[in-house]
């Protein structure tokens, strides 16, 4: 857990060693709640990616992210709390307070810690930390970097109750194709449109077929107002033309098979506040 663009969905997919959710610089970016496996000899442990938690949840989605991430929390075993290398926000204070309030065990990973130059300014953010909450344990990483993970790692599978395994070794994450192939266009649209279009897309899938050796999916980007429509469109079609571009190449690579992928835009006024929407989007807990 964590406040928004803190680097949670960067660590899940450093630890998991492969892309399970996607990430780009844009807030809240992570809209379910994901699950990414890491396989270890002595352990298995099951990472769930959480929306980042936020004061002024006004938008029936915001709200729905909101409580997503704190299923999540009521669900696990150890709370892994999330920050950035530092800074203290209200933001950081509000998921603090609602891991104390579920009464698990917690440890805080501080991240972005490849950003702090000379390494010796960490340790009085280190020391205020561990004031805050008792946690198991304080780990500096760089998710980017992938540094500092193991010792992370090692730490959680001290921690985690004794089980059987819950998923089969082989497994990476609980997500499906289609999610994935949904949530890797809505990654491209994302890094494409930056400022232009904020918060109101969302992307389904409408068809996944196997034709001539390859898949073919289509897929319909909702926006919530006729005028972003030729925004997400672009000139001559170009701009959507560039995403589904990106996405396809990501993808044939992410599940190793060939993907042709169609895209359309359609107008879908005010989804974000439509509990309709976000039930057929999965978007709610």
């Amino acid at each position: 857990m964590g406040r928004p663009n803190v680097g949670k969905s960067t660590l899940i997919n450093a630890l998991v060693g492969t892309k399970v959710s996607i990430v780009t610089p844009r807030p809240q970016t992570t809209r379910h709640r994901i699950l990414g496996l890491v396989q270890r000899p002595d352990a298995q442990i099951a990472f769930v990616d959480t929306p980042g938690l936020h004061h002024r949840a006004q938008r029936a989605l915001n709200k729905a992210m909101n409580r997503t991430a704190s299923s999540a929390l009521a669900d696990a075993d150890i709370a892994v709390l999330v920050v950035e290398a530092l800074r203290w926000t209200g933001e950081d204070t509000l998921a603090l307070e609602r891991i104390a309030r579920s009464g698990r065990p917690a440890v805080a990973v501080v991240n972005k810690v490849d950003r702090v130059h000379p390494r010796e300014r960490l340790l009085p953010y280190l020391a205020e930390l561990g004031e805050r909450h008792a946690f198991c344990a304080l780990v500096p990483v760089s998710a980017l970097k992938s540094n500092g993970l193991e010792p992370l790692l090692k730490v959680i599978a001290e921690i985690l109750p004794l089980s059987p395994p819950l998923f089969e070794r082989d497994t990476l994450t609980d997500r499906s194709e289609a999610f994935r192939i949904a949530e890797t266009v809505r990654e491209k649209l994302t890094l494409e449109l930056n400022q232009e279009v904020p918060y109101g897309i969302a992307v389904a899938i409408e068809r996944m077929a196997e034709e001539d050796g390859q898949l073919v999916v289509d897929a319909a980007i909702w926006v919530d107002r006729e005028g972003q429509k030729p925004i997400v469109i672009g000139a001559g079609g170009e701009r959507l033309k560039r995403v589904g571009t990106a996405a396809r190449r990501t993808l044939n690579a992410l599940l190793g098979r060939r993907l042709h992928l169609r895209l359309w835009v359609r107008v879908r006024e005010h989804w974000a506040d439509s509990a309709r929407a976000l039930k057929e989007l999965d978007l709610e807990p």
